[in-house]
């Protein structure tokens, strides 16, 4: 099937992920249109913790987590919100999530999301320089921040895997901590420093940046929410949108938490639901943070950002729909005080975003396997950002050559 009058390759979805399939399929030689009811890079893809972590093939589900939702839910500071109001909608993906904290889907699931995080950081650096965004994508090691050595022990079974799946770190105590960084509080005593990873200071302005170089090499942003497609010989040919309609040839779904309406009308129903993510950032913080830290005990992120602080985290069920819940946000400036007690917490900025999570924790990622046209690239989680340029390339390769360099079927649309 040819659409003389369409792009090579139409894209849904503004995002990080969206955007770095453009300007990798556009640097590959082929037209390509994105199209998005926002602008580039203001949704989830603004407000992400920044970090690209290489680290990061340990998924939530992991053995043992459904025995502590209890005392996470019942913990005024923790990272986990479920309003009563939701829990009968999400009941379905929940008993399908369970099912993957089994520990032959925990080796599994792990195993799989370790192709898409490696070489990140380098996968970064370099689409950014094509991009002219270096300022964006820097190398920095990133900690795992403990109260002590025992708090860490307490983690071995991540540990331990991410060591099976090559993953390099040293380990810091004490005053070696506060050499690095100075600001943190001294009853935390233990850092796990991990190699070869990295951040953006600004991930919005990389995606708009990465928007920019696109539209510059001749590329097309189109401003529509997509609502449908139309048919020809059972393959999609038009996109529908509200606010026209646009001709295909090759299609990629790259709508992070909305995708999975669009892939239901393509055949395909994925248990995918919006896990709600915050952040708090604090533009005039008084202290200085030179690295991304992982705070285990609170489940969060502090990055250095171009405009403060940012504290990102936090987990809350409650749909695409329903309006953020600030006061959930709030538990994130307790962590930032016990983290950094000089902190200054004036003028804090909050922000809600939404996670696109399937319930094995993998992203779908492939060509559709009934339609030859359509490609999926969508479902990262908490990754979205680390795995977007391995993401890109994996879209680009299926498209220029057939195939991709990594086993593709632990991602597969159709696994469900």
């Amino acid at each position: 099937m040819n659409n003389p009058q369409a792009p090579d390759v139409t894209i849904i979805g503004a995002g990080i992920v969206g955007l770095s399939c453009a300007v990798q399929l556009q640097a590959a030689g082929l037209s390509v249109s994105v199209i998005d009811k926002l602008g580039p890079g203001d949704a989830t893809s603004h407000g992400n913790a920044g970090v690209f972590a290489v680290c990061g093939s340990i998924p939530v589900a992991t053995p043992g987590f459904l025995w502590t939702v209890p005392g996470l839910l019942m913990d005024p500071h923790g990272p986990l919100s479920l309003p009563a109001g939701y829990l009968p909608k999400l009941l379905p993906w929940g008993g399908k999530f369970a099912l993957n904290t089994r520990m032959s889907r925990f080796q599994h699931i792990s195993e799989s999301l370790n192709p898409l995080l490696q070489q990140s950081t380098e996968l970064h650096l370099a689409q950014a320089k094509l991009a002219g965004a270096e300022a964006y994508a820097k190398a920095s090691p990133y900690f795992y921040l403990y109260k002590d050595r025992h708090a860490f022990e307490g983690d071995q079974l991540a540990w331990q895997r991410r060591q099976e799946l090559g993953i390099e770190f040293d380990i810091l105590e004490g005053d070696q901590i506060r050499a690095h960084e100075p600001s943190i509080s001294d009853q935390f005593n233990f850092v796990v420093a991990l190699k070869h990873h990295g951040f953006s200071p600004n991930p919005g302005e990389l995606v708009k940046a990465l928007a920019r170089h696109f539209v510059h090499q001749g590329g097309e942003l189109i401003t529509g929410e997509v609502t449908g497609f139309r048919y020809r010989n059972e393959q999609p040919f038009d996109v529908v949108t509200d606010r026209g309609i646009y001709p295909l040839n090759k299609l990629v779904v790259a709508g992070g938490a909305w995708s999975a309406k669009l892939t239901e009308q393509l055949g395909y129903k994925v248990p995918l639901e919006s896990e709600r993510g915050y952040h708090l950032q604090l533009p005039n913080p008084g202290i200085t943070l030179n690295s991304p830290i992982m705070f285990s005990a609170g489940k969060l992120v502090a990055t250095p950002m171009e405009g403060g602080i940012r504290f990102a985290g936090l987990v809350e069920f409650g749909g695409l729909k329903a309006d953020p819940n600030y006061d959930f946000c709030d538990r994130l400036l307790h962590h930032a005080q016990t983290l950094f007690p000089q902190i200054n917490i004036d003028q804090a900025i909050k922000w809600m975003g939404h996670r696109p999570s399937i319930t094995d924790s993998l992203p779908v990622l492939g060509q559709s396997p009934s339609h030859q046209n359509v490609y999926f690239a969508y479902g990262h989680q908490h990754m979205g950002l680390t795995m977007a340029p391995k993401t890109g390339q994996v879209i680009t390769d299926l498209i220029t050559k057939g195939e991709a360099d990594i086993d593709l079927r632990p991602y597969r649309v159709d696994r469900f």
